[in-house]
């Protein structure tokens, strides 16, 4: 069995005593949030006529979960460097798994708003959580690599959480979905209980409000930060507008899901290469973050010029690369450049940036493609993630110029 080392002998954020730490239960609560959020969008969508909801009303139960993420992620990320990273993760996957069981047993809408509110509460406390883990538990040399594991089971949800909330709730009902995500929590809690190692609390010095500003406007968080909210925007839109367009083509709904199963498996594979390669020094922050967000300004342009299946698939490829470029590159400046005993404010903070990406990408594109053509709106998608990766371009430099 292995030994852990006292908290004492510990110093920056290797808190392991193993090149290769047990991190596979932080994946799976890094799927479990993406699943959540947009499994159940999904099958919400497609039973909102049987609950007899209207749009408003749906829409307002849709952005329960993302309302809870952008509240409370920062404050329990900070709880996390208070109590400890595990105590937070298993806390939140229990939540998780018992607000989604009072959405499989009351599938009205007071219940279904409790349970979705419930729900984005409870991946508030364990995905700023888990990210901290990530980066506690690993060193400089391999945080790349598992950011880009982390990164990729996280995309899967995201990517693939639509078609299996839909199978889920064709073979039977919401309630189904809901048990089904109450199992994959209960899971996750116990495998991250048993499994990751304790991560130390380590002192922090007092912060106040000035002190909290200058962290959060400093370049070493806010352009990553600032990166990740536009893959994550770019992700949102391109997993709800391809179907769409795919079903305008005439690709059927099998056909159109495909579209989006390319844009996951093609975002999971390169996640932990680029991380890989960033840990061996071939690719620097610059390079991933921007290289990153113009594959997917070309992917999203690409989509809002050209509407065949050839030209969607195309845009799934290279949305799906970008996002794998971007994200693990992003996240490990994000941890390299944070000292170890806030690293759960900063993760939580950041978490919050991905949030607002998420539900900024779709409304910026949707509120175009209303007033005009939805190929208007990926185009200023396009340019807004063009914008991004200029900002990138000039802010991921050192001081003396040097590119990070």
């Amino acid at each position: 069995m292995r030994e852990r080392p006292d908290a004492d002998d510990l110093s920056g954020s290797d808190v392991t005593s193993s090149p290769r730490p047990r991190l596979a239960p932080l994946y799976l609560a890094g799927f479990t949030t993406a699943f959540g959020a947009h499994g159940i969008a999904a099958a919400l969508g497609a039973e909102t006529e049987d609950i007899g909801w209207t749009l408003l009303a749906f829409g307002f139960t849709l952005a329960l979960y993302d309302l809870a993420e952008v509240l409370l992620k920062p404050l329990f990320g900070a709880l996390s460097d208070r109590v400890g990273v595990r105590p937070v993760i298993v806390g939140g996957l229990l939540a998780f798994a018992a607000f989604s069981i009072v959405g499989a047993l009351s599938p009205g809408m007071l219940g279904l708003v409790i349970a979705r509110f419930g729900q984005g509460a409870a991946a508030s406390a364990f995905s700023p959580a888990s990210s901290a883990a990530v980066a506690r538990l690993t060193d400089d040399s391999t945080r790349g690599r598992y950011f880009g594991r982390y990164g990729s089971w996280k995309s899967l949800g995201y990517a693939l959480g639509p078609l299996l909330g839909a199978v889920l709730v064709v073979w039977g009902g919401i309630p189904a979905l809901f048990w089904a995500l109450a199992v994959l929590g209960l899971g996750a809690a116990a495998w991250v209980a048993f499994a990751v190692p304790a991560v130390p609390v380590l002192p922090r010095k007092r912060v106040t409000l000035v002190d909290l500003a200058r962290e959060l406007l400093a370049p070493g968080f806010l352009v990553p930060t600032l990166v990740l909210a536009a893959t994550t925007g770019a992700l949102a839109v391109a997993v709800g507008f391809l179907p769409l367009i795919g079903r305008q083509e005439g690709l059927g709904t099998v056909g159109s899901m495909a579209i989006v199963t390319v844009l996951a498996v093609v975002s999971s594979v390169v996640q932990p290469l680029m991380g890989a390669w960033h840990d061996r020094g071939r690719v620097s922050v610059r390079l991933g973050s921007v290289g990153g967000l113009l594959l997917i300004t070309v992917g999203v342009a690409l989509a809002a010029m050209w509407t065949t299946p050839l030209a969607l698939i195309a845009t799934a490829v290279l949305v799906g690369a970008g996002v794998g470029a971007a994200t693990p590159v992003a996240f490990s400046h994000l941890a390299a450049s944070t000292p170890p005993e806030r690293m759960g404010r900063t993760m939580g903070s950041a978490e919050l940036g991905r949030e607002l990406g998420d539900a900024g990408g779709p409304l910026v594109a949707g509120a175009v493609a209303t007033a005009t053509v939805p190929g208007v709106g990926l185009g200023v998608v396009a340019a807004l993630t063009a914008g991004a990766g200029a900002l990138a371009l000039f802010g991921l430099r050192s001081r003396s110029g040097r590119e990070v």
